[in-house]
């Protein structure tokens, strides 16, 4: 079923950051942070992702700070992070810069010790016992109760009150298919009468685009993890690939190579896919989809963050290595609609862990070669679409293309090639 709601046109051709308040300076706060804002508008970022700022229970807290998931309050600013009128200025200055806010909403469960617990304890799941539970393994979380329509406008008004009072412009829903798709619908109508939003869901199930915009592209991130293990081939990424394209009618995938559940559970980028690091995160930002960039992947950080403590993000040298690289890419999505809207040809490979691909549409066509194995190989990419004077946007060298070109790749390497008109 297509969505009964429509993208911003400001999300359609956007980079996201996901930013991590706690670790990303010594301060861990807003006002720390923003001193980033216009390093990170000239990276291309257009969307500041922030994971949640409302404060956490101290109960069953995990670590010394404790899990950002488990909030006491939906409507109270984490005060390590700073005061309301921070974060209000935060967003101000991001505005102002032209880039749009979104905060992480968590409304499948809340902290052992939250605000209504006393007042309306019957907002909240039961066990047998009639003790607090939750369904997920999850010990420093209780489930809120979906059946009680007062507990769900309680939480659509706190979720009013951070679009009208501070001005955010979307939300990025935590593990949405866990929470009933009638309450999303439910709720982007009522917070919609305030302003149309962004809303991104981490989520895999194609049903829950009838509300949401975008949504986690987790069979993707699974499958490339096992192409860097020789476990699968190219084929097997195509597949899922092919799947995503027999979504609904504008609906967009979230694609990543890190996040924070990635970096902290999981390891780095750079642990996940060695050489093959930086040709996946071109893949991100060139195929039909929204990139994510997680906080300190542009430095880059190698460094897998604590996640319920305090453990800095490096931010000691002057310019992060991987910022040209990522601006590049950026201006390439808002200055071509190809690679937004255009038509996707995939160009056969006869050597797997290469992939090649066409994005066209009538301005300009992107050509796209990664090598996302560990191997140097030597390949020859064949196409009729591949004919004429095209530049490759990283050196700016331009290459007359005879429908056949042959390359020699080493590990990890990549190409992107501009053909306008």
């Amino acid at each position: 079923m297509d969505s009964i709601f429509n993208m911003v046109s400001w999300a359609k051709n956007a980079t996201i950051y996901e930013v991590n308040v706690r670790q990303y300076t010594v301060e861990g706060t807003f006002n720390a942070f923003q001193k980033h804002l216009p390093r990170l508008k000239d990276m291309g970022v257009d969307i500041l992702w922030f994971m949640p700022i409302t404060t956490i229970s101290e109960k069953v807290r995990k670590g010394t700070l404790g899990s950002y998931y488990a909030c006491s309050s939906y409507t109270k600013i984490n005060h390590e992070f700073g005061t309301v009128n921070d974060f209000a200025n935060l967003v101000n200055e991001a505005h102002a810069l032209g880039m749009k806010v979104i905060i992480d909403w968590v409304s499948n469960h809340t902290g052992r010790q939250h605000e209504w617990m006393e007042l309306h304890p019957e907002w909240f799941a039961r066990n047998a016992q009639g003790e607090f539970t939750e369904r997920n393994g999850w010990d420093d979380v209780v489930d809120l109760n979906f059946n009680n329509t007062d507990m769900r406008k309680a939480l659509i008004g706190a979720m009013q009150y951070w679009v009208r009072d501070l001005k955010i412009d979307g939300f990025r829903c935590d593990m949405a298919h866990l929470v009933p798709l009638d309450f999303w619908r439910e709720a982007r109508e009522a917070v919609e009468t305030i302003q149309p939003l962004y809303w991104l869901a981490e989520c895999e199930e194609v049903n829950y685009h009838q509300v949401f915009d975008t949504s986690y592209a987790w069979a993707l991130m699974h499958v490339s993890e096992k192409l860097a293990k020789g476990e699968v081939g190219i084929h097997e990424v195509y597949n899922v690939l092919h799947n995503y394209s027999q979504y609904p009618a504008g609906a967009s995938k979230l694609l990543f190579t890190s996040n924070h559940d990635e970096n902290s559970w999981n390891g780095t980028e750079y642990e996940k896919y060695g050489a093959a690091t930086k040709a996946w995160a071109i893949f991100t930002q060139t195929w039909k989809g929204i990139p994510l960039i997680y906080s300190g992947q542009e430095l880059p950080n190698k460094k897998r963050l604590q996640f319920f403590d305090k453990d800095q993000i490096d931010w000691s040298i002057e310019q992060p290595a991987l910022h040209e690289f990522y601006k590049t890419l950026s201006t390439l999505r808002k200055t071509h609609t190809a690679i937004v809207s255009g038509e996707n040809f995939n160009l056969p490979v006869q050597t797997d862990g290469v992939m090649a691909y066409l994005r066209q549409d009538e301005q300009s066509s992107i050509f796209v070669l990664l090598n996302l194995s560990n191997h140097h190989h030597k390949v020859e990419i064949s196409h009729e679409k591949l004919h004429g004077v095209f530049k490759n946007v990283f050196s700016g060298m331009v290459f007359n293309f005879n429908h056949s070109v042959p390359f020699e790749l080493m590990p990890g390497d990549y190409f992107v090639y501009v053909k306008e008109g």
